[in-house]
Formats: structure tokens, C-alpha cells, sequence
């Protein structure tokens, strides 16, 4: 019933990843780099790309159905889906509404864009709609094809990206709330640090209302091949390792836990150093970080579900535990959630 407040209950959880394999060995066939210089940069040491036939929301529904399934539920029962995602099959319908039909459900559905924390965005946005009473079910996804928008002659971002899917299934509760809580920020004065240019942008320069120059005079001209991902990655390293710090920090804060009772921290797959940064700041070690960038490089949206839902399955998670979701990524954006894991 409308007007009436809930908690959330993570229900269920659930990843797809492809089958194809894309090694550091294999890079070193297409571009000028070695493993050495990629596993001693950023950790990763393999990824998964799509088929041929595959897409966005085919994993979106693979990673869906494993949720569902997992919550010993059906796609009837789900009231409303929200796919996080930059990489979308079409501007129009959206990811989810085509995981709405494969589904089989009558759900709402929208997509959500905010690059790599827009699953932690999306999980926020789902919990508003069950706290508030409006829902009672609701299907989270990031999902990411992002071999396709990668420029795989551009040796400094072709080694870092990968696809793959992951979604969590929520509840209303009227016991305590699962998600206790939640932190999310933004920054948009540099999109030049992590970009992909669309057919909408504008040519000309413009000006905002107090004659300042506006967001996208901060931007380069577009390339010849501009549908593809541009990352100064410097500048997102220096912001990323400041980030994850203050969001695990200011998330716990608000959860009320001191650093040091949190179980586990799940963070975005972007680079090994990064998180290894985060945990010498902290001063948590780094076995309380869930690690799986080696395998599938950064999956953007699909990085903390896919991360989660192995978490579970080695058990590195157990009922009651303290966990701390965190990511970061273009806009700039940025993320946190405080789960105490269900019973």
C-alpha cells in the first residue's frame, strides 16, 4: 500500500558472464603492451567478451533469471525493473523494457545512466520505491557490453574493459531493513576525464547563463571514431583512490560501524592499485576486499553485482555480516551502500 514504510530484504542475486576469453597474451597480438606492463598496472590478467549474438540485455535476462531463481521466485512477481547501463542495444526502447518482455512480466521498467556506479545509483533508487511503499518487488541490473564501445587500437584503455551482467532481487520487509545506508555523489565539472560522445552533442560552443562556458566546451573535439570510450587515466586514478576512501568512510558513518567491524568490501573492478590504495588509507587489510578484477577487468555497472554474487557463492559472505558496496566512474560519479547481509 502507498504511504507506507518499508525495509528492503535482498532476496536474491544473481551474474552472467560470456564464455569468450580475452587474455593479456591475447592483447599483446593487437596492440603494442605485454602482461607484464597490463598485470603490474592494473591487476588484470583476462576479461570476458561477448558473441556475435549476444548483447546488453541477453545477459541482463541470463543474470536476472539466476536472481529470480536464487530468491526461489518467478518474473511475475516482479513489480518493477531498473537496469543500470551505458551500453544499451538501442537510445530507445530502453534495456529494460527489453528485459521486461523477455521476462514475461508486466513490471515498470527505465534504465539508469551513470556509468560504473550506476548499479549502486540503481539499488538507492529501487530501495526508494519499496521504503516508500510503492513497490514491493523490485529487479536491480547492471548490465554492460562494453567491448563494444572500447577502441581496441587505443592500448592504454583496450586492456582495461570487459562484459558481462549481474542483478539483485528486492524485497519489501516490515523486519529490519538490509540496506542501512546509503551515500552517493557526483561530479560533473570534468567529463573530459572519462567520456563517449553521442550523435546529440552539440558542434558550436555555448555559454551559460552568466556567460560562463557550459560542460561541453571541457570536452575535446569529437575523433573520427567517436562512439568510443576516452579516459584520461591519470586523472581518474587520482580521483578514484581519493573516492572509494571518503564513500567507505562516510557510508560507514551513516551505518553507524566503525571500519574495522565491516566483513567485506565490494568495490567497483577498476584496477588492483586502486583498491590496494583504498585499503593501505583505510587501514583495512586487504583480505576484507572482495578482489575479481583478474578475471573480468571492469565490467562498469555489471563490477559490484558480478563481484557480489561470487562473494556469496565462495562464502566470503555470511548471514549477518557487515558489507559496504562502493563504486566510481564517468560523470564523475560516485557510491556507497551499507548492507547487513540477510539471515
Amino acid at each position: 500500500m502507498a504511504g507506507v514504510r518499508r525495509g528492503v530484504r535482498i532476496a536474491g542475486w544473481g551474474k552472467y558472464v560470456p564464455q569468450r576469453v580475452l587474455t593479456n597474451a591475447d592483447l599483446e597480438r593487437m596492440v603494442d603492451t605485454s602482461d607484464e606492463w597490463i598485470t603490474t598496472r592494473t591487476g588484470i590478467k583476462e576479461r570476458r567478451l561477448v558473441a556475435d549474438d549476444e548483447s546488453t540485455s541477453s545477459m541482463a535476462t541470463a543474470a536476472s533469471l539466476a536472481a529470480l531463481k536464487q530468491a526461489g521466485t518467478d518474473p511475475s512477481q516482479v513489480q518493477l525493473i531498473i537496469c543500470a547501463t551505458i551500453t544499451p542495444e538501442y537510445q530507445f526502447p530502453s534495456v529494460a523494457c527489453l528485459l521486461q518482455s523477455a521476462l514475461g512480466c508486466q513490471a515498470a521498467a527505465f534504465d539508469l545512466h551513470a556509468a560504473c556506479s550506476g548499479f549502486i545509483y540503481a539499488v538507492a533508487t529501487g530501495s526508494q520505491f519499496i521504503e516508500n511503499g510503492i513497490y514491493e518487488r523490485v529487479l536491480v541490473v547492471g548490465a554492460e557490453t562494453l567491448s563494444r564501445i572500447t577502441d581496441w587500437t587505443d592500448r592504454s584503455t583496450c586492456v582495461l574493459f570487459g562484459d558481462g551482467a549481474g542483478a539483485v532481487y528486492l524485497e519489501a520487509t516490515t523486519g529490519e531493513s538490509d540496506l542501512r545506508a546509503t551515500w552517493l555523489g557526483a561530479d560533473g565539472s570534468n567529463p573530459s576525464y572519462l567520456y563517449m560522445d553521442s550523435q546529440a552533442r552539440p558542434s558550436a560552443t555555448t555559454e551559460g547563463t552568466a556567460g560562463e562556458s557550459t560542460c561541453v566546451n571541457l570536452l575535446p573535439p569529437a575523433p573520427p571514431q567517436a562512439n568510443v570510450i576516452r579516459m584520461d587515466g591519470r586523472e581518474v586514478f587520482r580521483f578514484s583512490t581519493r573516492i572509494l576512501v571518503e564513500a567507505v568512510q562516510r557510508v560507514a558513518e551513516q551505518a553507524a560501524w566503525k571500519l574495522d567491524e565491516i566483513d567485506l568490501i565490494v568495490p567497483h573492478q577498476a584496477n588492483y592499485r586502486i583498491i590496494l590504495s583504498a585499503s593501505n588509507y583505510l587501514g583495512v587489510p586487504l583480505d576484507r576486499f572482495y578482489l575479481n578484477v583478474q578475471r573480468y577487468g571492469n565490467t562498469s555497472a555489471a563490477s559490484v553485482p558480478i563481484a557480489l554474487t561470487e562473494a556469496v557463492a565462495e562464502g566470503r559472505l555470511q548471514p549477518g555480516h557487515k558489507v559496504v558496496l562502493v563504486a566510481f566512474g564517468g560523470g564523475l560519479t560516485w557510491g556507497a551502500l551499507a548492507l547487513q547481509w540477510p539471515r
